[in-house]
């Protein structure tokens, strides 16, 4: 099970790598418009930069922003040009029939393909056939259209296990706290998730209730002044 960030905001990011739980980084063009505009592979070195930064070598999905399949593989080229240098970057390539040759060309290159908008069964099976590393599929939007993602992402997952394939099921299109959990339990491999349910999945009113009972059954034990001092003792670096 892996959690992948699915944002290019550059203090999310840096939140969820101080807690040390990402396994990825996931953005697309989309993601990126809601960024304060600047230039693009500046942004995405900041983000390198700042997954170093935290010596998590973890793979970023950065997806072309052209439909036209041969400036796909130039565009792809003036990636590796700019951010070639981190091992772990992963190129997103929507799934389509010309975008299958895309996707074999820069596997044939040694690059690292996330192949991503699938919404079906054969979308995901044609893309891992191609060689993609990950296949993303879409749930909420799967649901948008009336189908069940938690009955597509089992029949992916089982097709993958009895193939022995490699590829990674990515489940994208997160739009409220129970996808994530219904997404593995369907099998995905990994989730990426908008940064605003990063605490939602820490939280629960029992927890909060359980932490300040003990809370004020240590104060009542020990005293007011006794919990003062304890609190003093948690590192600057923990807290905010």
């Amino acid at each position: 099970m892996k959690i992948f960030v699915d944002s290019a905001n550059l203090g999310d990011i840096e939140q969820a790598l101080r807690r040390g739980f990402p396994s990825g980084i996931t953005t697309n063009p989309s993601i990126l418009s809601k960024e304060e505009r600047r230039d693009f592979a500046v942004h995405i070195r900041d983000i390198i930069a700042l997954v170093q930064r935290y010596g998590m070598a973890i793979p970023l999905s950065v997806e072309l922003f052209t439909t036209d399949p041969q400036e796909m593989l130039k565009q792809a080229e003036r990636f590796l040009a700019d951010f070639g240098d981190y091992e772990n970057l992963v190129v997103k390539v929507p799934i389509g029939w010309e975008e299958l040759r895309v996707i074999h060309a820069l596997r044939g290159l040694g690059v690292k393909v996330n192949c991503t908008c699938c919404m079906s069964y054969n979308q995901a099976m044609i893309a891992a056939q191609a060689g993609a590393n990950y296949v993303s599929l879409f749930w909420g939007r799967i649901r948008d259209t009336g189908y069940d993602a938690a009955s597509i992402v089992r029949q992916v997952r089982q097709t993958f296990k009895e193939w022995n394939c490699p590829s990674e099921i990515i489940v994208g299109s997160i739009r409220q706290m129970i996808d994530i959990n219904e997404a593995f339990q369907a099998g995905a491999d990994i989730v990426t998730v908008p940064p605003k349910f990063f605490p939602q999945l820490c939280a629960h009113p029992k927890t909060d209730e359980a932490v300040q009972q003990f809370m004020r059954d240590f104060g009542e034990w020990a005293g007011a002044e006794a919990v003062g001092k304890a609190a003093t003792l948690v590192p600057e670096a923990l807290v905010g």
